[in-house]
């Protein structure tokens, strides 16, 4: 089965239009013409079983057959906030791997050991949209503009669990995961040279556990594809 994207304001009604990257992707690369069924999600939580009835040098238009509602979706609503990296491909890996994984939110943060402030919050959404495809689900991410830790900590989350791998640290993340009845789940994730003790403190302070993802040390979009993995089980 392959998904195709198609955002809210292109649905109306019974009709759905795709458009851009997607109808050249739909005409060019999958090759589908008038009569083909095919399924669309609006990223919202909607997926639609649609009729291809026109195509035109821009615009494929589909009528809805079906629409089914939160499909391969995690029963888990999990927003991970990741320092910004060195190297924005590791970043752009996480993005792609944890939204496959089904994270609802990402984030990015800007700790004191950031090395990079490039926010590439369109591209990011772009990957965002080709892992949403690829795992067959049907909710787009959200994924914010960057924020200091420091203001993220300002407005934390109201509710849920709420963790921050550290290296120090012997709680079991899978223990207090089980033991959690909350289906809400914040994990932070720092830079390459990890958070720094004060900023530990203060997300303690915010009503975060420190916790550990085992024994050994992990990059850091390997710490976040980790604990996406663990809490989205």
């Amino acid at each position: 089965m392959e998904y195709f994207y198609a955002p809210p304001e292109a649905i109306q009604h019974d009709t759905i239009s795709v458009e851009g990257e997607e109808f050249s992707h739909l005409t060019h690369v999958m090759r589908k013409r008038i009569g083909d069924i095919i399924h669309i999600t609006d990223g919202c939580g909607s997926v639609y079983q649609a009729t291809i009835e026109s195509i035109d040098r821009r615009t494929a238009r589909c009528t809805v057959a079906a629409k089914d509602h939160r499909i391969n979706e995690p029963a888990t609503a999990l927003t991970l906030a990741v320092a910004l990296l060195k190297n924005p491909s590791r970043f752009e890996t996480m993005v792609e791997k944890t939204v496959e994984l089904g994270v609802a939110r990402i984030i990015p943060l800007l700790t004191t050991r950031t090395i990079s402030r490039n926010a590439k919050t369109e591209r990011w959404t772009k990957i965002a949209v080709g892992a949403m495809k690829q795992s067959l689900r049907c909710v787009l991410p959200t994924i914010s503009e960057p924020v200091s830790f420091s203001d993220f900590l300002a407005s934390p989350p109201k509710n849920g669990n709420r963790f921050i791998p550290h290296q120090d640290e012997s709680q079991s993340f899978v223990k207090l995961l089980n033991d959690a009845k909350d289906s809400h789940t914040t994990v932070c994730i720092g830079p390459e040279g990890g958070f720094t003790d004060e900023e530990i403190a203060a997300a303690v302070q915010c009503g975060f556990q420190p916790v550990s993802l085992g024994p050994r040390r992990l990059r850091s979009e390997t710490a976040a594809i980790t604990a996406a993995s663990l809490a989205l089980q």
